[in-house]
């Protein structure tokens, strides 16, 4: 034992306190089984009966009254060393926990006014648990202090750091069960401490709740030797100071020893960089806790070992028409002395109520759990200043990507302590390497001189983990900050949870007052399944944008630049907007740029419009549709336009873009659907529509499905056809090659029919010389590679 945890460890709490102490923990763990258990009598007044029990018994029990004991320690860890704190809850169904204590603080009254601190309050918190009409049985949006979804586990160490990065004074205590410790996102989470600079940035105390047992099978990390698991930890870079034990008296010391050791170390740490100009990469502090899985609950259920077991994970036990089971449930509440804890009334007793901080020190209260009370509004340049030059439509090439980078580069520069950019180690490779003008890569691990941007002062957050990025770039939103995350889009897939959680969060949200609006999730997928000719199969996958779109629609956006100027534009919007998530999807690759700076300002703020030198039915109705949604489906139907002016010049053509997929929905459905006669005035009531699109083709026809032209509507899109090939084959192979096209506008216009077949053959043909030549010369035609759009 080092000098700091001796002297922490010698200042032994005094028996009064320790008294205080566990009549807190108690008074949590009575409120948290109520909340399981009990419609009504809920200081059990009168003896228990079945009508004072819930008809249905939903809830966890086994991990919440360590989260309880932990809370009391903060509390007490707060008050004393004066923290800024923020309690992060890892298990999965802990909300009866954090409810009860914010209810014993008192943040909970002042936010649900209803739910007073009294014996109607209390007996409305009873009620409200798991009950239709009430709240879930996790720390949800609507509990006091949560910033992270319950539902699902494995994120809440992510969530933790995210929230004390740029936040130099705040600590997120972050409690991971042993059951979420066994999941790949928070196995990975432990590496979050190669990215904290202790001189900028505020500390995670890590809280790592062995209680043996998940659902119905012991925990890999709490039947592993002590020793082994020490090492594990020390490996990850932590300092591991283990509390164990059953007895609540000699548990309450060494958890207040370990907790005093865990500050003093922190802010021993701290002090040596912001003080002594340490650089290094510090041994931060964590506590181990284990105790029994459902502790102080009963020791046994009909002749079964209850307590120390798997069978109290969830409601230790149920069948509340068995006389004997009321009366255990009784015993079980009586055991923590009610009447100590809560006078007549109801209410904490004075002397205990002592033991919750002040105000905004309350991890109930604290503003970082709410961080839209943070958030200030970004300090952004005029995204018009990066533009490209475009002075005729594809008069330039242009990789758009990185006229974003130039101007996320300068919101960088311009936002130092409140904007970051999160990326699994692609930022340079999706061509925002303009970022590293201003900042480095954040990095507090061991660096060598021919190292690429690597600073412990760095604000473009890699690690090759799309987990960590998305899971860091949440807490940091949750807790009042700006930022975007980039990424492969075939690799997003990997974070479709983490997003549901998010997204679910914001739609709660929407219907708390009390929680502020937060600054949205923005997401660019770059490195596109159509420009992953190189990579294969493997890295050719358009299908998070449906993922997406399942949610509900006052949350999500999908964005579908087709060139630089409206990729610019796009992402101003993204970062000035609130609660959403936003999801561009935009190709690095040096491409023709369709749209002036002014053009593409008018189509990116309608998200969807004619090209009106694209088209050529200005003087009357349109033979034909033609729409594009994505920058290689756009310059696809551009080039099969101008074949249809060579071989048809007759034709009447409309040319349609969208930028915004969601314009396509009903205004019913989604707030920037077009309406119905704007749809039709557009895309007309009964001419054929062929539509390029750059994913699944059927997400088309789910938006339009209730058009009134919707039968007349072709899609082609990605139909799951690739391999490492050419750029051009990679469109043939999936049909949404400029030839493809042509053909099917062939057979759909019957102003067509006469010429249709020899149309046709032409398209084969050169299908046909295509294939030779890329399987010859291991390039496109070049004719393919040199197109250029002609007026």
């Amino acid at each position: 034992m080092n000098d700091i945890a001796a002297s922490a460890s010698a200042e032994t709490l005094t028996p009064a306190e320790v008294d205080r102490i566990d009549a807190w923990w108690r008074a949590a763990n009575y409120l948290s089984v109520g909340q399981i258990y009990l419609l009504d009598n809920p200081l059990l007044r009168e003896p228990l009966q079945r009508a004072h029990i819930k008809p249905r018994l939903l809830g966890h029990w086994g991990t919440t009254p360590g989260l309880n004991f932990v809370y009391v320690h903060m509390n007490r860890a707060i008050r004393q060393h004066d923290l800024d704190m923020i309690f992060v809850t890892g298990p999965g169904h802990g909300g009866p926990a954090v409810v009860a204590n914010t209810w014993l603080e008192g943040s909970y009254s002042e936010l649900y006014h209803d739910v007073s601190q009294d014996a109607e309050g209390m007996r409305r918190l009873f009620r409200q648990f798991s009950f239709p009409g009430g709240i879930p049985s996790h720390a949800a949006p609507e509990t006091p202090g949560s910033i992270n979804e319950g539902g699902e586990l494995g994120y809440a160490l992510f969530h933790a750091y995210g929230a004390v990065l740029d936040n130099p004074e705040l600590i997120a205590c972050c409690v991971v069960g042993d059951g979420e410790a066994e999941t790949g996102p928070l196995a990975t989470s432990w590496h979050s401490n190669k990215f904290l600079n202790p001189r900028t940035d505020g500390a995670v105390l890590p809280v790592l709740h062995l209680n043996g047992y998940k659902i119905a099978s012991p925990t890999v990390l709490a039947r592993i030797p002590r020793a082994e698991l020490e090492s594990l930890l020390r490996g990850y870079g932590y300092r591991p100071h283990v509390v164990e034990g059953h007895e609540p008296d000699a548990m309450h010391r060494k958890m207040a020893a370990a907790v005093d050791t865990a500050i003093a170390e922190i802010r021993t740490i701290q002090r040596a960089a912001r003080e002594g100009g340490e650089t290094g990469r510090p041994l931060w502090p964590m506590i181990v806790l284990r105790s029994p899985k459902g502790w102080t609950g009963p020791k046994e259920v009909d002749g079964r070992k209850t307590e120390g077991s798997w069978r109290s994970h969830q409601v230790p036990f149920g069948e509340m028409d068995r006389p004997e089971h009321v009366r255990l449930l009784e015993d079980w509440l009586r055991s923590y002395r009610p009447l100590e804890l809560f006078d007549d009334g109801g209410r904490l007793r004075p002397e205990l109520a002592e033991l919750a901080p002040r105000g905004e020190r309350r991890m109930g209260a604290n503003p970082h759990a709410n961080g839209g009370k943070l958030l200030h509004d970004l300090r952004l340049p005029d995204f018009q200043a990066y533009r490209v030059d475009v002075p005729t439509p594809g008069g330039a090439i242009a990789e758009s990507t990185r006229a974003m980078g130039r101007f996320l580069r300068d919101v960088m520069r311009d936002n130092p302590d409140n904007f970051r950019v999160f990326g699994p180690d692609e930022t340079a490779s999706n061509r925002l390497d303009a970022l590293f003008e201003v900042t480095d890569r954040t990095w507090m691990a061991e660096r060598r001189d021919d190292d690429d941007h690597l600073a412990p002062d760095g604000r473009v957050m890699e690690m090759l983990s799309e987990h960590a990025c998305q899971g860091w770039l949440e807490g940091y939103l949750l807790s009042g900050r700006h930022g975007l995350f980039s990424c492969y889009e075939a690799f997003i897939h990997i974070v479709d949870s983490m997003f549901n959680q998010h997204a679910k969060w914001l739609k709660v949200c929407r219907d708390i007052p009390w929680r502020r609006p937060i600054a949205s999730l923005n997401i660019l997928l770059t490195s596109h399944v159509w420009r992953q000719d190189h990579n294969g199969f493997s890295h050719q996958d358009p299908g998070f944008i449906d993922h997406v779109v399942n949610k509900k629609a006052d949350i999500i956006r999908v964005y579908l630049p087709p060139d630089a100027n409206t990729l610019l534009c796009v992402t101003d919007q993204c970062l000035r907007s609130r609660d959403l998530v936003n999801v561009i999807v935009a190709g690095k690759q040096p491409e023709q740029q369709w749209l002036d700076m002014d053009a593409a300002i008018k189509h990116a703020s309608a998200g969807i419009g004619l090209w009106e030198w694209a088209c050529s039915d200005q003087d009357g109705e349109p033979d034909v549709v033609l729409a594009a949604a994505g920058d290689v489906p756009t310059l696809e139907m551009l080039a099969a336009i101008g074949i249809l002016r060579d071989l048809a010049p007759q034709l009447k053509i409309r040319f349609i873009n969208v930028v915004d997929l969601m314009t396509l929905q009903p205004r019913e459905e989604h707030p920037h659907g077009l309406s119905a006669a704007e749809f039709d005035t557009l895309f007309t009531r009964d001419k054929p529509i062929v539509f390029a699109y750059h994913g699944y083709p059927w997400l088309i026809h789910r938006l339009t499905y209730r058009r009134t032209n919707h039968d007349n509507l072709h899609v082609r899109g990605y139909k799951e056809e690739g391999t490492t090939t050419t750029p051009f084959d990679m469109v043939v192979m999936n049909d949404l090659d400029r030839f493809h096209l042509v053909m099917d506008v062939a057979t759909r216009v019957p102003a067509l029919q006469a010429q249709a077949a020899h149309i046709k053959q032409r398209m084969r043909d050169r299908l046909c010389e295509h294939k030779q030549y890329v399987h010859l010369h291991g390039e496109d035609l070049p004719e393919i590679r040199d197109w250029k759009w002609a007026r």
